[in-house]
């Protein structure tokens, strides 16, 4: 299997752990994310998060606010190094937010480093969702 392959099951593991968590459920995501001091993420709600714990917990309260959801990654276009990787996109979908039905169309960015063989996520980036700040304002 070649590494761009290797890459896109990566992120067919996020994308489904993401589903997972628009559906109340965060737990499928930690097995894809490294869990490193060094991991970060820009959610669509705005913030930076740095290191693992602080990243899980964003995924965790995230997942008691989220349901019936479903998220996917469009226009997939991948870059690979050695250990390095990245993959850029349009994420697309729509949850329930609190209880407000969200849609969401944004850029994204994710990058994946390996780790003892195995292709994990270090940074997960998208634009800010208005809607989304919306719901949560209130």
């Amino acid at each position: 299997m070649s590494s761009e392959e290797e890459i896109r099951e990566a992120s067919q593991r996020f994308y489904a752990g993401l589903n997972r968590m628009t559906n109340g459920d965060s737990g499928p995501l930690m097995d894809i994310w490294s869990h490193s001091a060094v991991v970060t993420t820009m959610h669509p709600v705005g913030g930076r998060e740095v290191g693992w714990d602080a990243v899980r917990e964003s995924f965790e309260k995230f997942a008691q606010l989220a349901s019936d959801g479903k998220v996917e990654l469009r226009d997939q276009h991948i870059q690979v190094d050695t250990d390095l990787a990245y993959e850029v996109g349009i994420e697309r979908g729509e949850f329930k937010l609190a209880g407000r039905t969200v849609s969401i169309d944004h850029r994204v960015t994710n990058v994946y480093r390996r780790e003892a063989g195995v292709w994990k996520i270090v940074h997960h980036h998208t634009d800010v969702s208005p809607a989304m700040l919306d719901v949560l304002s209130h």
